[in-house]
Parts: structure tokens; sequence; C-alpha cells
């Protein structure tokens, strides 16, 4: 029985319901990484090296999580491995008291979540076929990022109740079960994931495209210059902008942004093309003065800006990879896209840490000119 856009939908929303409970746990952690971080005593150099080696990580290795998904089409035990590892290091956090510890920890998340992700991409990829690569992936993200909001509230709200890290990490626990009984769900009701995608996409080659490679140039280079939420919370956290229960509320507030413009911009990507993905990333850029240099408002400006550049990320971003590249290499274009892109945002995170301990107007200045820059190159995609 072919499969209807109907039930196509359904399972659309199904990958979104696992992705919200599993962002309630890893970005509800997220939000307090880099406070405590400090808390235990690193310092700046060192909260942007782990926020960007575990980036780089949770990219580099998907590149050979993607050969092997290509090579075996285990779909659901990758996703099963990955998510086991990627939920469960969060609570774990909870038991730590050095930074040293929790690094490993971040960075167990971080490979937990490469080992999953080419799967999922290249399932939520066959899936958005018949609906709509930008919507569907939209979709997606939206459901996602409802899970990004409720986490760091959920931690917020800890705070204000005068708990601590240790509670707050332990509490989120629970949604990482309620994700994982998701994803057994899935696969009960979609065993064969591939079936969903009815037909081969236009774009049959025996490798990857200039266009692809051109593609992942211009992302890596904005990627290297977009701050990592883990730094703009230190920054919040030292120069008391912001108390510790406004940060993650600060972060909920960008990830309820992230998934609203995801929706608006995959739609309109549907119907216009890359010209809304370089429109929308020339916006984001603004968010990067706003957040080191202005008060208490003027950076709830720049987290809301950060955070529609967040969701283009997660959607739009993402929904291209499956249209340049062909059906049978698409766990490994995901996985290659996602290294390259994650070797520049290791890179461009570490070097706005150092910059950060230096000055604040050499990070603002590096990172503004390294967007626009993979802005101009982008220019240059045609599809």
């Amino acid at each position: 029985m072919e499969p209807n856009k109907k039930s196509i939908f359904h399972f659309v929303v199904l990958l979104g319901l696992l992705s919200l409970f599993s962002d309630i746990t890893y970005e509800g952690a997220r939000s307090i990484i880099g406070p405590f971080l400090a808390f235990l005593g690193a310092s700046a150099t060192i909260v942007g090296f782990t926020a960007g080696f575990g980036e780089f990580l949770g990219y580099a290795l998907r590149i050979f999580s993607g050969f092997i998904l290509d090579k075996t089409k285990k779909y659901w035990l990758i996703l099963f491995l990955g998510y086991s590892i990627n939920l469960f290091a969060i609570p774990a956090l909870a038991l730590v008291g050095c930074w040293q510890l929790a690094f490993l920890l971040i960075i167990a998340e971080r490979t937990g979540k490469a080992i999953r992700t080419p799967a999922r991409d290249t399932i939520l990829s066959y899936a958005t076929f018949q609906i709509g690569r930008g919507l569907g992936f939209s979709i997606h993200e939206a459901l996602d990022q409802i899970g990004a909001i409720i986490g760091p509230l959920i931690v917020a709200l800890i705070f204000y109740l005068k708990g601590n890290y240790k509670v707050a990490f332990g509490i989120l626990l629970i949604p990482a079960l309620i994700a994982i009984s998701i994803l057994i769900v899935a696969k009960r009701f979609y065993p064969s994931p591939e079936k969903l995608e009815i037909k081969l996409s236009q774009l049959e080659t025996k490798g990857f495209s200039k266009t692809f490679w051109l593609y992942l140039i211009s992302m890596g280079l904005w990627g290297a210059g977009y701050v990592d939420f883990a730094l703009i919370a230190y920054h919040f956290k030292k120069t008391l902008i912001l108390s510790e229960e406004w940060i993650p509320i600060f972060y909920a507030i960008a990830m309820g942004v992230d998934a609203f413009s995801a929706l608006i911009l995959g739609y309109l990507f549907d119907k216009k093309g890359i010209k809304i993905l370089i429109g929308s990333m020339l916006i984001s850029i603004g968010f990067v003065p706003l957040v080191f240099l202005g008060d208490f408002y003027l950076s709830l400006l720049g987290i809301v800006i950060w955070g529609m550049g967040f969701g283009i990320q997660e959607s739009i971003v993402r929904a291209m990879v499956s249209i340049l590249t062909p059906k049978e290499k698409r766990g490994s274009g995901y996985g290659i896209f996602h290294t390259g892109f994650g070797l520049a945002w290791f890179l461009g995170s570490f070097t706005l840490g150092v910059l950060y301990d230096l000055s604040i107007y050499a990070l603002i200045i590096f990172s503004v000119l390294i967007q626009f820059l993979g802005i101009l190159v982008l220019t240059k995609v045609k599809i």
C-alpha cells in the first residue's frame, strides 16, 4: 500500500514529538551549560572550547554514521543507539563536581547526537518528499522547539524554587525516558521509512555536485561566526545583565522564536526558494552587537534575532541538503554536510571564546564579517 500525505504527515508529527521530549532534556541542560561550567571554575576559553568541540564532534562523527546508514539501512538501530547516549548523558551531569567530568559528559551527549542525526534527517527527508521539504522540516523543527522552550523553562522554575544544578539535571531524566518510548512506537508503526519516498529525486548523480560543496562552504562560514548560546550565557552571567533564573528564560524565548520563524520561513522557502534563506540570514547577523553590547532589553531583542537564525539552521538549511543530494546517498550527504559545518562551528566557537577573553569588540567584528562572507558565497548557489 502506497503511503498517502495524511500518513506521512502523522509520521512527521511523531518524529517531531520524539524531538520535542528529547529537546526538553538536552536543551534544558544546554540553557545552563555555560553558567554551570563557570560555577565549576571554567574560564570563557574553556566554555568556548567545550561548546565548540562538543558541536564539532556532534557534527564530525556524522560522516561515519551517515556512511554506515547508507550501507546498512539500519535506521532504527542507529537511532536507538544515538538517542540513548544523547539523552542519558544529561541527567548524569547531576553527579559531577568538576568541569573536567562535565566536559566528558557534554562530549558524550554530542556524540550520541552525531550517531542518530543522519538517520533521523534521512528518515525525515523521505517523509517530506510529498508534502514539501521546507514545510516538512519546519513542522518537525516547530515541534522540536516546543521542547526547547519547555526544557529551559523547567530549569528556570527549578532555580526559582531555590533548586540547584544537581536537581535541574536530575529532573531531565523524565523527558528522556518519554522520548525513548516514542521512538519505540515510531519503529513499530513505520518499520520501513524509506518506502515513504515513492519516487526518486530528480538529482541522480554518482557523487555530490559542485553546488553541494559550495553550499557546504557557505554554511560553514556562517556557522563559524554564529555565537553559541553557551558563550552568550557566560557573558550574561559575567556581566550580571541577567540573573541565573533569567538566562534559561532567554533561551526559551529564543527557542520559541526558532519554532515560529521555522514554520513561516519553511513555507516561504517552498514557494520562493533560496532567496528566503539568504534574506533571513542577513537579518540574523544583527544579534551580535545587541547581545554583547546591549542592556537587558537590547539583549532580549538580540536573543529574539539569534533564535530566528537558529531556526534557519535547523529547518531550511537541512531541507536544502535533501534537495542537493540523491536519495541513495542521503545519509552520507547529511553526514558530510554536518561534519563540515561542525568543523567550522568548532573553529569559530573556539576563536570566539578566545576573542571574548581579549576584547568583546574583536568578537563582534569577527562574528559579523565571517557570517556575511558566508552569505556572499551562498548567493552563488543555484538550485
